[in-house]
């Protein structure tokens, strides 16, 4: 099913600017040229993301994107001429994904807005034969049991499930879950591997060690 954005804008111009760019991605494309006939939209439609401007009549953008947090986490990217480093903070503060200064690039918008929507994808929750990982609020269950997963294991299981079926080897991962600014033990990485085994029980066989170099993950979905 296609993504719908909805674009508030009090300049047609500026909307039929960002739609055609858009529409070129295969997006259903909705507008409203204020804040008021914004929130009229957001009740009678189903929207993915919204491209918001700030200064408009019949409700600011400021206002639009309280309100539209107040129910739900649609993606919000606020898209004005306002370029204050006080108003994107304040953007981000009221529930802001994006910030994006007029005047600015259609291609760099439309990049944003599919970086949004594959974050998105990501962070639905993934199951692997009775292991469940929910990125959205970091937690991972095992057969409807929420585990007591350390910051560092649960960093390392959403490695090893993203590369599932690679081998990966333990400076690998420890240059990704633990940045490559870490100068620990290679043998960090078996600990950690260890006590994430224990946490999955009889699951924990998906975790396979390759012998010399480090660790692959194999699970059916």
């Amino acid at each position: 099913m296609n993504k719908s954005i909805l674009i508030v804008d009090d300049e047609q111009r500026m909307r039929k600017l960002v739609s055609d760019f858009l529409s070129r991605e295969g997006y259903t494309i909705l507008e409203a040229a204020d804040g008021k006939a914004a929130l009229q939209v957001l009740e009678q439609e189903t929207v993915d993301l919204v491209i918001l401007d700030v200064m408009m009549p019949e409700h600011d953008g400021w206002t639009v994107c309280r309100e539209i947090r107040k129910d739900n986490n649609i993606p919000v990217i606020m898209l004005t001429a306002r370029s204050e480093e006080v108003d994107q903070l304040f953007a981000f503060e009221i529930g802001a994904d994006e910030y994006i200064t007029k005047p600015f690039s259609p291609k760099i918008l439309t990049a944003r807005v599919n970086s949004i929507f594959r974050r998105i994808e990501r962070e639905k929750t993934v199951s692997y034969n009775g292991l469940a990982i929910d990125a959205a609020a970091r937690q991972v269950s095992l057969d409807g049991q929420i585990l007591d997963l350390s910051p560092k294991e649960y960093e390392l299981l959403v490695y090893l499930t993203e590369n599932q079926g690679k081998a990966l080897s333990r400076q690998q991962i420890l240059n990704h879950v633990w940045s490559y600014e870490y100068f620990g033990d290679l043998r960090t990485v078996d600990t950690h591997i260890n006590r994430l085994r224990t946490k999955l029980g009889d699951k924990n066989s998906a975790i396979q060690t390759i012998r010399g170099y480090g660790y692959r993950f194999e699970a059916e979905k």
